[in-house]
């Protein structure tokens, strides 16, 4: 593995894995602001995601690192960590810019990159794990996907994981937004969602089924009637391509899978 000039390369199989730029690392998987090895503290001139979402209880992790190994963040670095533009304020305020570009690191069983967050307990030191056959657990996510790639333009915007794999998710394969589960699209939810349009969406899982609402509807646009252990909710930009998928000209960190998120929370009885 090699960073020169600000580009990372790495090697794996014999092959050289696309590049990514990152102009703020100075070492893998060091995360560097302004050329320092720790993010900076936030002041009166400096503002988070901490200071929009309530990250207490999460840890996130960027495309950026070696793949199989991607860079976390977690708390309490997490509470002061900005990085523009994977994970840093929306331009316009009020939002969390989460940004995954197609040539960014991927985790050990995914082909796809993610500037994510991963559901925690005891602020941000234990990994969040969860039944839905036992006790009541939601989600809320109030959002908008800013951007898919050119390409396979489908990204991942939510969703509930278990010890294996995705339990059920939300999934824009644009224009048409769905819950997903097993890798099918199992309902509508918009079939002509516009890049920008903000959106809420709950996940509510109690007695072995997780219901799904969108946009504050009194009834759930799915059930999944299924039991499952081991589980945590993850929020954030989950792009569903890679420079295999979208082709040299394209593989760079121009092309991109991002969300912004107004509000999370979480909620666990």
């Amino acid at each position: 593995m090699l960073v020169l000039a600000g580009y990372l390369f790495i090697k794996e199989g014999g092959k050289k894995a696309p590049t990514i730029n990152f102009d703020e690392v100075s070492s893998v998987p060091t995360v560097s602001l302004n050329q320092t090895n720790t993010p900076n503290p936030p002041t009166s001139a400096v503002k988070v995601p901490s200071s929009i979402l309530n990250l207490t209880n999460w840890k996130l992790t960027l495309p950026m690192g070696s793949n199989g190994d991607p860079t976390t963040i977690k708390q309490p670095q997490l509470a002061s960590f900005t990085l523009n533009p994977w994970f840093t304020l929306a331009p316009s305020g009020g939002a969390v810019q989460f940004r995954a570009p197609v040539n960014g690191s991927t985790t050990e069983n995914s082909d796809y990159p993610r500037s994510e967050l991963r559901e925690m307990t005891n602020n941000g030191s234990t990994e969040a794990s969860w039944s839905s056959s036992s006790g009541k657990h939601t989600m809320i996510i109030d959002q908008a996907i800013i951007a898919v790639p050119k390409r396979k333009n489908h990204i991942v915007a939510g969703q509930i994981h278990d010890a294996k794999d995705d339990v059920i998710v939300i999934r824009l394969d644009f224009p048409r937004l769905y819950v997903n589960v097993d890798g099918k699209n199992v309902a509508v939810l918009n079939p002509s969602y516009k890049l920008g349009e903000r959106f809420t969406v709950k996940f509510e899982a109690e007695g072995g089924k997780t219901n799904v609402y969108y946009n504050n509807a009194a009834s759930p646009s799915h059930t999944l009637d299924l039991d499952y252990n081991s589980a945590y909710f993850k929020a954030g930009a989950y792009t569903q391509s890679n420079c295999e998928r979208e082709g040299f000209s394209l593989c760079n960190e121009g092309n991109y899978g991002e969300v912004y998120i107004y509000q999370l929370s979480v909620a666990h009885q």
